[in-house]
């Protein structure tokens, strides 16, 4: 018997619930205009929250990716610049004593077990210029032959600095120094002369363009390379700036770092290094990217706000308008409960409708920006659950005050009502 009355209590909830919701149609669908409005609202700020942690998160795996792309078994090497805080300058006394010598790193394979391959690199001060016309942002840089394989450099035209090309005036050049040269009406890069401060170098090569990520510290689309060893002929002798370096297979990065450190301890006592490995700098971007994304997620929950706002007037108007009508539904018997449950349903049903458009938005549109910034669209399932639960949280917000009041309405008065 029990059993048989808690089967037909909960039909009847089934039966009212379903009721609501035609009711709750009806009225949205009787104030269109209103009803548009706040969809309007709502769709946008749903979306814009989807579409800034989906991008947020596409930006994140595509960094990383692009990170991955040279290997993980690398490390980066750099004079530690808070040791050498006291000297005098590039040039000086103490700068040169402290200064990672050519030399050294070339010995490096054969004094650490752990590395491999070498690729340092040293940075040259001095405006770029061809024609008589500044190059903007271009960099020139003392590399070796090895530094084209080890940051996964290719050539599109002519070839790569040689170790053969040792004290010689050669240079490379990247997609963007060479973009800026064929806007001056050059044809054929390949032999042309420019001049960084008062050296003239020839073109032998041109590199493709690629993405700025990894373990470089420079762009390797505005740069001009040459042979190190003439770098640091026009550097006045401030030593070698950066060096990349392989990890040996079934060497672990932690050890190639010591056995760096131990190394240059025993060239140069005075000497402080920075030894980077990837796993630490992927920890510390995936660190930033999360920042980035909350900061994203939080600036678009600003227009969601509105869109709540919107949603919560809507309710209010609707509740303002059938102050008659509840009235005759207390009259006939109806609990306050079931008056705030029709209207929040009402409220509910308008921000899921506003939160499915909003997912289709956000993620078109983040379609798009991962389709023109050429990056690998990701569909995530964490920004859709983030929809569907903001959603919900919106219309159970925005309609609990509206609800209320429908609720507190006396029916006496609500029938007098016009």
């Amino acid at each position: 018997m029990q059993e048989g009355l808690s089967y037909e209590g909960r039909g009847d909830c089934r039966v009212i619930i379903r009721a609501n919701i035609k009711e709750a149609l009806k009225s949205l669908m009787s104030a269109k205009q209103r009803t548009l409005l706040a969809l309007i609202g709502i769709v946008i700020g749903i979306g814009s929250v989807i579409a800034m942690v989906s991008v947020g998160h596409i930006v994140q795996v595509e960094s990383l990716r692009q990170f991955k792309e040279m290997g993980t078994d690398l490390i980066s090497i750099e004079k530690d610049d808070g040791s050498d805080s006291s000297s005098p300058g590039i040039g000086g006394a103490r700068a040169t004593k402290s200064s990672i010598k050519l030399a050294d790193v070339l010995g490096m394979t054969a004094g650490c077990s752990a590395i491999t391959v070498v690729a340092p690199s040293v940075n040259v001060s001095g405006q770029a210029s061809y024609g008589g016309k500044n190059i903007p942002n271009s960099r020139l840089m003392g590399v070796t032959e090895s530094f084209r394989d080890i940051n996964k450099l290719r050539i599109s035209q002519g070839r790569f600095i040689s170790d053969l090309d040792a004290q010689s005036q050669f240079c490379v050049i990247g997609s963007n120094v060479a973009t800026a040269i064929r806007k001056q009406g050059c044809g054929n890069i390949i032999g042309e002369k420019l001049k960084v401060g008062e050296k003239v170098y020839t073109i032998v090569g041109v590199t493709e363009n690629v993405p700025e990520s990894g373990m470089r510290n420079f762009s390797p689309n505005d740069a001009l390379c040459v042979h190190i060893s003439t770098a640091l002929r026009s550097s006045k002798g401030s030593g070698i700036s950066n060096i990349i370096a392989r990890v040996s297979a079934g060497t672990t990065n932690n050890i190639a770092r010591e056995q760096v450190m131990a190394y240059f301890k025993s060239k140069n006592s005075t000497l402080s290094l920075k030894v980077s490995s990837p796993e630490e700098i992927i920890a510390q971007m995936e660190k930033q990217m999360r920042m980035i994304t909350l900061l994203m997620g939080a600036v678009g929950s600003i227009s969601l706000i509105v869109g709540g706002v919107g949603v919560m007037n809507v309710m209010l108007v609707s509740v303002s308008e059938r102050r008659r009508e509840i009235g005759i539904r207390r009259a006939l018997g109806a609990k306050r409960g079931d008056i705030s449950g029709q209207f929040l349903i009402e409220s509910v049903i308008l921000s899921m409708m506003g939160g499915t458009l909003g997912i289709l938005l956000g993620v078109g549109a983040s379609y798009l920006v991962s389709l023109f910034a050429h990056w690998n669209f990701l569909f995530s399932f964490k920004a859709i659950l983030l929809g569907v639960g903001v959603s919900n949280v919106v219309g159970i917000f925005s309609g609990y005050y509206p609800a209320r009041q429908a609720s507190m309405l006396d029916p006496i008065v609500a029938l007098k009502s016009d």
